[in-house]
């Protein structure tokens, strides 16, 4: 697996892994009808395209093969962060926040926020994330439940030392 700078040929199969996560979870959790509201059938490859121009995720790679993608906002949100049924509980998830997580030290970013849903919310807490809020989000008729988390990280200051 290696992880990879978006490229526009991702598109299609960034949005195809988006709309495999979602419609995988499991129904007691998210219903079918929230699932099509969050995931609707078939994808907007036109909406995808535009949003990945703007977003520009990591992209997760398994022999050329899109399996996940996580977006950072200029601010240090975390947007989408999804990986393919068939490769969850692989650490792809793990490896892209990794990457993610370096681009935000680089960039000098010292606080990370999520808005993450009832199945992200432990694998964002395991990763040193803590709840700020509960949130009631209202999407296409549907409700839903997401948790709002941060983590503060600290950026490497390099000192010159004076001879």
């Amino acid at each position: 697996m290696e992880i990879v700078k978006y490229q526009p040929h991702f598109a299609v199969a960034v949005a195809d892994v988006f709309h495999a996560a979602v419609h995988a979870i499991d129904p007691k959790i998210y219903t079918d009808p929230q699932q099509e509201a969050w995931a609707p059938t078939p994808p907007d490859y036109g909406f995808w395209k535009t949003r990945l121009e703007i977003k520009q995720p990591l992209i997760a790679l398994n022999e050329n093969r899109v399996i996940g993608f996580i977006e950072l906002d200029h601010d240090g949100h975390i947007n989408c962060t999804y990986v393919h049924p068939d490769f969850q509980g692989q650490s792809v998830a793990k490896r892209l926040y990794s990457a993610l997580e370096s681009k935000a030290r680089t960039q000098k970013l010292h606080r990370l926020t999520v808005e993450a849903s009832i199945v992200a919310k432990p694998f964002f807490e395991s990763l040193g994330f803590t709840f700020v809020k509960e949130n009631q989000v209202h999407h296409k008729g549907e409700i839903f439940t997401n948790f709002t988390l941060e983590k503060l990280i600290a950026t490497t200051h390099f000192k010159n030392k004076r001879q």
